[in-house]
C-alpha cells in the first residue's frame, strides 16, 4: 500500500510541476473565438432547428405553435422544393468538374514550368480572380453579361457577326442562359484558387515516380491518370467536398443574376427558401427552415458518399 501511495504521490507532483496554473491562462484567448462560434454558428444552426418544428411566421404577432413533423412533411411533397433541388443539382453536376478538371489540368501544365519567373508569373496571374471581393466580381460580371453594352455580346455581334442586336442572347433575368452565365463566373472566380491547391499536391508528389514511370514506358496520358492523380486524391477529396458544399447551397448568385421567377433555372431550393424566409406572406420562416435542413440533410448524405470514393488507397 505505501508503496501505491508513493507513486500516486510522485505522480501528482509530477502533474503540478508538469502543469501549472498559469499553464491554463492561454485558454483565455480561446474565449473570444469560442464565443464568436458559438453566438454566430452554433446558436443559429440550433435555433433554425427548433423554428423547423414550429409554424413560425416572422411578420405574425402571434406566438408560435409546435407542428412536430408538419413542415417537413409539406416539404416532401412540395414540387417547389423538389424542381428546386434538381435545379441545384444540374448546376452541380455541371459546375464541380468544371472547377476541379480546369484547375487541375493547369496546376499541371504550370508545375512544368521550369523558368521560375515564368511560374510565378502564372501563379499570381490566377490568384487574381481569388482576390477581388464577392461584390466586385458579381458587378464585373454583371457587366460582361449585359445584354446591351455588356462586352460578351458586343464580341458576339460585333466581331465574330454571329447575332444581331436584336437576337442577340439573353444571360440576365432568369433566362435559360442565366445558368451558364453563373456557371462561367464561378469557374472563373474560383480558377486560380482551386489551382494553388493542386500545385501544394504536386509539390508533395516525388519527382521519381514520374521519372520511373517514364522509364517503364508509360506515356503522359497514363502518368497523369495513374501516378499523379492517385496522389492528389486528399486534395480531390477536400475540393469536391468544398465545392459540392458551395454549389448545392448557391444563392446570391443566383438572386443576382436569376431574381425570384420561379421558371427560372436558377431559382433553386435555396432562392425557394429565402423567398419564402423574407418575402412571401407574412415571412414563413418555420417552413423555411424545415426546407434548409432538409437540404442540409440532403447535401450530407452526399458528403459522405464522396468521402468514400475519393478516400485515399495509398
Amino acid at each position: 500500500m505505501a508503496t501505491v501511495a508513493s507513486r500516486v504521490a510522485s505522480a501528482a507532483r509530477a502533474w503540478r510541476s508538469t502543469y501549472r496554473v498559469s499553464d491554463y491562462s492561454n485558454l483565455l484567448f480561446l474565449i473570444p473565438a469560442t464565443v464568436f462560434f458559438v453566438g454566430w454558428q452554433i446558436y443559429p444552426i440550433i435555433r433554425v432547428f427548433v423554428l423547423s418544428f414550429t409554424d413560425y411566421k416572422y411578420l405574425e404577432r402571434n406566438p408560435p405553435n409546435f407542428v412536430g413533423l408538419h413542415n417537413y412533411i409539406n416539404a416532401l411533397n412540395d414540387p417547389l422544393f423538389h424542381v428546386g433541388m434538381l435545379r441545384a443539382f444540374v448546376f452541380t453536376v455541371v459546375f464541380v468538374p468544371l472547377t476541379i478538371l480546369i484547375p487541375l489540368v493547369l496546376a499541371v501544365l504550370i508545375d512544368r514550368v521550369t523558368n521560375p519567373w515564368l511560374s510565378s508569373f502564372y501563379r499570381i496571374v490566377l490568384l487574381i480572380p481569388a482576390v477581388i471581393p464577392g461584390p466586385l466580381v458579381f458587378v464585373l460580371w454583371k457587366w460582361l453579361f449585359d445584354f446591351q453594352i455588356g462586352p460578351v455580346n458586343t464580341i458576339l455581334v460585333e466581331w465574330l457577326g454571329i447575332f444581331t442586336r436584336q437576337t442577340a442572347p439573353q444571360w440576365l433575368g432568369g433566362t435559360p442562359l442565366s445558368l451558364p452565365a453563373v456557371i462561367i463566373m464561378e469557374v472563373w472566380w474560383g480558377l486560380g484558387y482551386h489551382t494553388m491547391f493542386f500545385l501544394a499536391g504536386l509539390a508533395a508528389v516525388p519527382k521519381d515516380l514520374s521519372e520511373q514511370a517514364r522509364i517503364d514506358g508509360a506515356n503522359e496520358w497514363q502518368l497523369f491518370w495513374r501516378v499523379i492523380v492517385p496522389r492528389l486524391l486528399p486534395i480531390l477529396s477536400i475540393l469536391v467536398v468544398l465545392r459540392f458544399g458551395t454549389a448545392m447551397s448557391v444563392i446570391d448568385e443566383y438572386l443576382i443574376f436569376g431574381g425570384f421567377q420561379r421558371t427560372s433555372p436558377t431559382y433553386t431550393w435555396t432562392v425557394y427558401m429565402y423567398d419564402l424566409a423574407f418575402r412571401i406572406g407574412d415571412w414563413l420562416q418555420g417552413y423555411a427552415a424545415a426546407i434548409g435542413w432538409l437540404g442540409a440533410v440532403v447535401m450530407m448524405v452526399f458528403v459522405v458518399g464522396m468521402l468514400y470514393v475519393f478516400r485515399s488507397r495509398d
